[in-house]
């Protein structure tokens, strides 16, 4: 029904105008207590074998909403209700800005991937702040948050910033995302280097203990499949030295070459990152060598071209604790996150493991012998 409702409607559509309609849609049915329940009893039904612990917090499972959906915080009861057992929000940046012109968003249907280079639009980190701690959850989620660097500030300053967003947010997150990976904000990918990482990640750090006082709330950064494996290797390094709880892999690509891309030239040589199924093969690879490297130590999360309960518990036994969608959703519609838990549930119980945990890194241990 709605792959139909997709062909007939939304793929008709611009994309940016499609997901403003498709959100719209989504809060309002999360506003009206009879339908909500009755949608999240139909799609976000509770497996406990899939009930997961992760950065110290507790999740009906391992599946979230990866970032970029939901930049404001307006729908995290809306995307709870629809069955995912996480829902990341932002990026949010220091101040708010209206990202790139449009039209800055592309679907590539036929590869069943997007194009963004939305330009980490937001309303910033005190109205972001204003609006969780005004927040009344209706469903029970995890909720974390994702910051990144204003656009206008130089990369000289970007600690500074990122620290701003820290002092708003830190006390409104159960954890928080450093995001340096972003293709579609000038030089932001030149942080992810240890040389500049380090002092980032130091200072957030130490900005999330001196906000947040009574717990300690988890720390992540989100890294770039573009990286060189070395890069892989210098920040899963710095990640432990620095006692980061988990590393998000990966953001979108820059890449087009090599991916195998079927959609019109004309829509593959738009700039910004590409997500989606394209994705897959190389967010695995840095998923996997990341696992190599630091192996339980912390939490990692698998992004990137899950598009069904096979990627994700691919991604489960390459090392991933905690697995997250998003362009997927754009293509399967409302039923995705109940086909996920419904998969990953059913091969779990077919396979030698007795929980989703024994599962975690399965498959890198065997190659690593």
């Amino acid at each position: 029904m709605y792959k139909f409702f997709f062909q007939l409607v939304f793929k008709r559509m611009d994309a940016e105008r499609a997901h403003h309609l498709a959100f719209r849609w989504i809060r309002l049915a999360a506003r009206i207590p009879v339908l909500r329940t009755f949608v999240a009893a139909a799609l976000a039904p509770r497996y406990k074998e899939l009930r997961t612990e992760a950065l110290g917090l507790r999740m009906h499972g391992p599946f979230g909403l990866a970032a970029g959906f939901d930049k404001n915080a307006v729908a995290i009861d809306g995307m709870a209700m629809l069955g995912f057992d996480h829902v990341e929000i932002g990026t949010v940046t220091g101040e708010a800005q209206p990202g790139n012109p449009k039209k800055r968003l592309f679907r590539l249907v036929a590869d069943r991937a997007l194009i963004n280079r939305m330009g980490f639009n937001n309303e910033g980190s005190a109205a972001v702040a204003a609006r969780l701690a005004a927040r009344n959850p209706v469903f029970r989620t995890t909720v974390g948050v994702n910051i990144g660097k204003t656009k206008a500030v130089a990369e000289a300053d970007a600690a500074a910033d990122y620290v701003k967003s820290t002092e708003r947010l830190a006390a409104h997150a159960d954890y928080l995302v450093v995001n340096v990976s972003s293709p579609n904000t000038p030089g932001l990918r030149n942080l992810q280097a240890t040389e500049s990482l380090r002092p980032l990640l130091t200072a957030v750090r130490e900005a999330a203990d001196r906000t947040v006082t009574h717990r300690r709330v988890p720390l992540l950064v989100k890294i770039a499949p573009d990286l060189a494996d070395e890069d892989v290797d210098a920040v899963a390094d710095l990640a432990v030295e620095l006692g980061l709880d988990g590393i998000i892999a990966t953001n979108t690509t820059i890449a087009r070459e090599g991916l195998g891309l079927k959609s019109p030239s004309s829509l593959v040589k738009e700039t910004g990152g590409l997500s989606g199924a394209p994705l897959k093969e190389r967010s695995l690879e840095v998923l996997s060598r990341l696992y190599g490297r630091v192996g339980d130590r912390i939490t990692l999360v698998g992004v990137g071209g899950v598009e069904n309960a096979e990627d994700a518990w691919q991604r489960i036994l390459a090392g991933a604790t905690l697995v997250q969608g998003y362009s997927a959703f754009i293509y399967e519609g409302p039923l995705y996150a109940r086909a996920i838990h419904k998969g990953l549930a059913a091969r779990l119980a077919a396979s030698p493991y007795a929980t989703l945990a024994d599962a975690v890194g399965a498959e890198s241990r065997k190659a690593a012998k």
